[in-house]
């Protein structure tokens, strides 16, 4: 099997370590690829890289850069079969949405590279005469983008594509169980004409190389997706170095459904958004907030539904559900079911692990429902990442509102209500950084800005415009063609 060696400036090298490791297919335990495995040396060496491409990639033009990011987009078009069927089988997710998750990078790659005829800047009167004021955007430096297994393409072209837009150059740091995919995006990004350095992929264990990334003087920025967990200890240490930090970390997603609510169209949002990619999203909806008077017949849809819905491998077209990332992630999930029984809530279904067969070679566990949650267990406040859903029954708009607020977490939210003024008012109310209508908790457009609220996030957005806040400096430009000294504040009164 070829070993999968780390991208710097603009050479497959092996890690200083000599080490290697290997990613496995969770749906049947296969071996998927061999990585290399690298250290604070290797990090080292792709900043010294990234640092010396930044010098000439700042200064190509916005609108060249703008024309790669567009070669991207078509080079992920033409490879995106392959990417999706390797994706599948590193990370588990159905085929469907392996498609789904390139074609996201491709509206990314087009998006940004859109925006490198707009990178504005602003011009505003001075306050004093023959004074001409500006602003422009520059680029930050080196970037590092430390990315999350369960969107191996489309989250790192969440970070990338508007760090390069932008004239900064990156540092590549793949989730472990997703650097077979990792690797084959980069591929696709030296194939569009990426120039050397300006990309590097970086292949090792987390906690090792975040580290390494996070303190290394010559890195200027950290965008990172992951656990709250870590993402907390990164910030922190990132602060004392003085370098700007993007965070995108957990969440603990609701669906409100009401008295009036389309119930058929709620069951559908719900099992998508529960189940879909195993639940394993940082968006997924892991709460169902019900009225009192429709909770009854939206269980009884909700276990039909679940019933219906076929674990497998995601390659198989007839498979709705995949397995989850590994057997630690597998027992995670357990102890959390665990966990809810002993606190009293009523298991309607699943609960346990998928051994039968084929199943019993991977990591699956199927689709598991809670009811008569109250908002202050375990399950009801903590991302378990995976298959299970717990139902919270309450009795009105307002209290809804406040169960849906009340979690150290505030991504994705959902309700559903055929009454405008529900409507509006959880509009206003509703503290998530993202809040669906008669829709459920995922599903993002990459015009729009993505991010949450509270422990989910801190204040960036990924993607859309917003974006673009993260990966530059402001800069302010004062001209005076006055022939004089004009004191500001001074002179002008």
């Amino acid at each position: 099997m070829e070993l999968l060696k780390n991208y710097i400036g603009g050479e497959w090298v092996e890690s200083s370590t000599g080490e290697t490791t290997e990613s496995y297919n969770p749906a049947t335990g296969e071996v998927v690829g061999l990585l290399t495995r690298s250290n604070e040396v290797d990090v080292q060496k792709a900043a010294v890289a990234a640092r010396a491409a930044f010098k000439t990639w700042r200064h190509t033009p916005a609108p060249v850069r703008g024309e790669i990011l567009m070669k991207i987009g078509q080079a992920l078009e033409k490879h995106k079969d392959e990417l999706a069927q390797l994706l599948t089988r590193e990370m588990g997710k159905v085929l469907a949405e392996a498609r789904g998750d390139v074609q996201e990078a491709i509206d990314v790659a087009y998006y940004f590279a859109g925006e490198g005829r707009r990178l504005f800047g602003q011009t505003m009167p001075s306050e004093l005469t023959n004074k001409a004021c500006m602003t422009l955007r520059d680029p930050i430096g080196v970037v590092a983008a430390i990315t999350a297994w369960n969107f191996p393409i489309a989250i790192p072209a969440w970070k990338m594509m508007p760090a390069l837009i932008a004239g900064n150059t990156v540092i590549f740091k793949p989730a472990s169980d997703g650097a077979v995919v990792a690797t084959a995006l980069v591929k696709v990004l030296i194939e569009a004409g990426v120039p050397s350095g300006v990309v590097n992929l970086i292949l090792g264990p987390g906690n090792l190389i975040g580290d390494a990334l996070v303190t290394n003087p010559g890195i200027d920025a950290i965008t990172f997706t992951g656990s709250t967990e870590t993402g907390t200890k990164m910030a922190a240490t990132a602060s004392l170095c003085n370098k700007r930090v993007s965070l995108e970390m957990g969440g603990k997603n609701a669906i409100i459904v009401m008295d009036d609510a389309d119930l058929d169209l709620a069951v559908d949002g719900i099992i998508w958004s529960a189940y879909g990619t195993t639940g394993q999203r940082c968006t997924a909806c892991s709460r169902v907030i019900v009225h009192k008077d429709a909770k009854e017949e939206l269980l009884n849809k909700l276990v039909v539904k679940i019933k219906e819905l076929k674990l497998g491998n995601g390659l198989d077209s007839k498979v709705d559900i995949g397995p989850v990332i590994n057997s630690t992630q597998l027992d995670s999930i357990h102890k959390y079911v665990e966990i809810g029984k002993a606190e009293g809530a009523r298991l309607l279904i699943g609960g346990e692990r998928a051994t039968e067969g084929e199943l019993a070679k991977g990591s699956f566990y199927r689709p598991t429902l809670f009811a008569d949650v109250t908002p202050d267990m375990r399950i009801a406040q903590e991302e378990i990442f995976g298959p299970v859903l717990s139902v919270i029954t309450i009795d009105s708009l307002a209290e809804s509102i406040e169960v849906n607020n009340n979690t150290r977490f505030g991504l994705s939210a959902s309700i559903y209500t055929q009454n405008i003024n529900n409507v509006y008012t959880a509009i206003r109310d509703i503290t998530t950084g993202i809040l669906y209508i008669n829709a459920g908790t995922i599903g993002a457009e990459v015009h729009l800005p993505f991010g949450g609220t509270r422990g989910t996030g801190n204040g960036h957005r990924e993607v859309g415009t917003a974006a673009i806040d993260f990966y530059t400096e402001w800069k302010s430009i004062y001209v005076d063609f006055s022939g004089t000294l004009q004191r500001a504040q001074i002179d002008n009164r």
